[in-house]
């Protein structure tokens, strides 16, 4: 009965040590400051997957490094990483339409960043560089497509309400990772046109994705702000309970197949 007692105050003490560590990393690329943030369990001692999170266009946000988070939950080891430099913030569209259309002219420096970022989480211990994956939301959607067509080395890759445009269409035999897109039914800023030549695309290039629509969901749909946010600046957007929900499971079982 004693050693019962005391199993069970040795795992309660266990359970209550686990924490999700979360910190803001400053590193570079091409000589531009940039600030992310780090997430994960503290609790877990193995080497685990990792997941870098591509912000909206409204750069590096609560929500980016909430989402982080959530996924140090799952047991990953998470990065939200800065596209903008600096960890520049927009708070109205006027400026986020700037620094993203800033961000996509370039796509070499684009892509530095990215890489940087990569480099970065190799260095870390706790990180099984065999294993990284990338997700992305709005901007970072688009953002993690194009890293995929790019040929960049990860296992998977998932948009959520992203953009579908290719700054360079994918090439059959490049793309390496398995790809996920959760998309709003009813998302204004993607036409029917946009998916079926995504959809042509990927089949072209031969590449492993799996395209899923969530019925009536908006532009930014996994974001509980994006209704508000959509009120205020008169925008197409607005959370989606269900799709949000129904996205994250199909996420969680689609790294869970790509990454173990």
């Amino acid at each position: 009965m004693k050693l019962a007692f005391l199993t069970l105050v040795l795992a309660s003490f266990v359970v209550a040590r686990a924490e999700v560590i979360g910190r803001t990393i400053e590193y570079t690329a091409g000589g531009v400051a940039l600030k992310g943030y780090l997430a994960y369990d503290n609790s877990i001692k193995d080497k685990r997957p990792v997941v870098i999170v591509v912000h909206e266009w409204w750069g590096v946000t609560d929500y980016p490094k909430k989402r982080a988070e959530m996924l140090a939950k799952l047991g990953y080891v998470a990065f939200a990483a800065d596209m903008y430099g600096d960890g520049k913030i927009a708070d109205n569209p006027t400026d986020a339409q700037k620094y993203a259309s800033e961000s996509m002219k370039d796509f070499s420096a684009l892509k530095e960043k990215f890489l940087a970022a990569i480099d970065l989480l190799k260095k870390n211990e706790l990180v099984d560089t065999n294993k990284i994956a990338a997700i992305g939301y709005c901007y970072g959607g688009g953002v993690v497509l194009n890293m995929a067509r790019a040929g960049i080395d990860l296992k998977s890759v998932v948009s959520f309400h992203g953009n579908l445009a290719a700054v360079e269409p994918a090439q059959k035999g490049k793309v390496k990772a398995k790809i996920l897109v959760c998309n709003g039914g009813a998302d204004k800023f993607t036409s029917s046109e946009s998916i079926s030549n995504f959809k042509n695309e990927m089949k072209s290039a031969g590449v492993d994705f799996t395209f899923k629509s969530y019925r009536g969901a908006l532009h930014a749909f996994s974001n509980p702000a994006a209704t508000e946010l959509g009120k205020k600046f008169n925008m197409p957007i607005a959370y989606n309970e269900s799709a949000d929900k129904k996205s994250w499971a199909e996420m969680q079982k689609f790294l869970k197949a790509t990454l173990k």
